[in-house]
């Protein structure tokens, strides 16, 4: 158990490489409770929304869900999250834990709409159910069809007789839910969804494995990929960036930045000498400095050492040769695309 974000969460159970195959191969479930869930409802809720988030709210139908981005000013991320249009003047945002407090003000401080902006964290558990079987031990505790609910889509509906959010997202790279619970129901919950996937072979999951399924799938992770210094272009997040939407909050900044071009960009890599590159670690481009590590693991699907770093961008493609320094030794890797690992349909 470790503090992440003001909670006591797990790193791991019956270990990280079990927990991520199980995940990979069958389902595994995740305590995500410490996420924050922050709730805009009124008039102008769309129009704030649209403001403060760099992806195309208006385009947003009712029970559709989208990945964003939330920017300061000069265009580096206050958070990523994941935007949800429960009705044309509601819309239901799940941010990171340690972020949760900080977008609220940033969003408050923004609100030049009608629109009201509720902290609602405490209102909600969050269970995550992830991986090839999911569908299969989660339709056993609800009357909801799973199998109509898209991808990036969600309803709400009754989990094992509780009201409960259920959203088809995710962070591993797998096919999965997310729902959204009362704290009070989350024990129940979680030991419900457990006996469920008992004949598909479930794993409980900590944060370890979370981190290896996600960097594998090249999913950012905030204080990694992304912080303030860091915009969406940058960091290959171009895709979430609706330009064309009319102005929003970084609008001007990103603008310029596509105009002129980024200096560096991330990328993948994966390692050819013996070693793990780890968050922090220099990288080399002919023997001088370029760059730095924001995220490295074994992965356990490719059995490769992999990772994620920043490169000047005319050298932030598939196949440039760099050096990772593990412990003041440079060793030899090489950018690769990503992501590294992707599901079959």
């Amino acid at each position: 158990m470790v503090d992440f974000g003001g909670w006591d969460m797990p790193v791991q159970y019956s270990g990280i490489i079990d927990e991520h195959r199980a995940v990979r191969t069958a389902v595994g479930v995740f305590d995500v409770s410490h996420m924050g869930e922050i709730e805009i409802r009124g008039p102008q809720a769309a129009a704030l929304a649209d403001f403060v988030t760099t992806n195309n709210v208006r385009k947003l139908s009712l029970g559709q869900a989208h990945y964003s981005g939330l920017l300061y000013p000069h265009g580096g991320f206050v958070d990523d999250i994941l935007v949800h249009k429960v009705a044309d003047d509601h819309y239901f945002l799940c941010v990171n834990a340690s972020n949760q407090e900080k977008d609220f003000e940033h969003i408050r401080a923004m609100n030049r709409f009608d629109a009201e902006v509720e902290f609602a964290g405490e209102r909600y558990a969050q269970l995550a159910i992830q991986g090839p079987q999911a569908h299969a031990t989660l339709q056993k505790l609800t009357p909801v069809s799973l199998a109509a609910i898209k991808y990036y889509w969600f309803t709400d509906g009754q989990v094992s007789g509780t009201p409960a959010r259920i959203a088809h997202t995710g962070y591993t790279g797998e096919d999965g839910f997310e729902i959204y619970v009362p704290p009070a129901e989350a024990e129940r919950m979680w030991h419900e969804v457990m006996k469920a996937g008992v004949e598909f072979g479930i794993k409980p999951c900590g944060l370890g494995a979370r981190n290896t399924l996600r960097l594998e799938a090249k999913m950012a992770l905030y204080g990694h990929e992304i912080d303030a210094s860091i915009s969406p272009l940058e960091a290959d997040l171009a895709w979430i960036v609706k330009l064309d939407k009319g102005d929003f909050v970084g609008r001007d900044v990103l603008l310029k930045q596509k105009e002129s071009g980024v200096k560096r960009k991330l990328v993948g890599f994966e390692m050819l000498g013996r070693g793990i590159a780890r968050e922090g670690y220099e990288v080399l481009l002919d023997a001088a400095p370029a760059g730095w590590v924001t995220s490295g693991s074994p992965s356990p699907t490719l059995n490769k050492n992999i990772g994620l770093c920043y490169l000047p961008t005319a050298h932030a493609r598939p196949g440039v040769a760099i050096q990772i320094v593990v412990r003041g030794q440079p060793v030899d890797a090489v950018t690769v695309e990503t992501p590294f690992y992707k599901r079959a349909k």
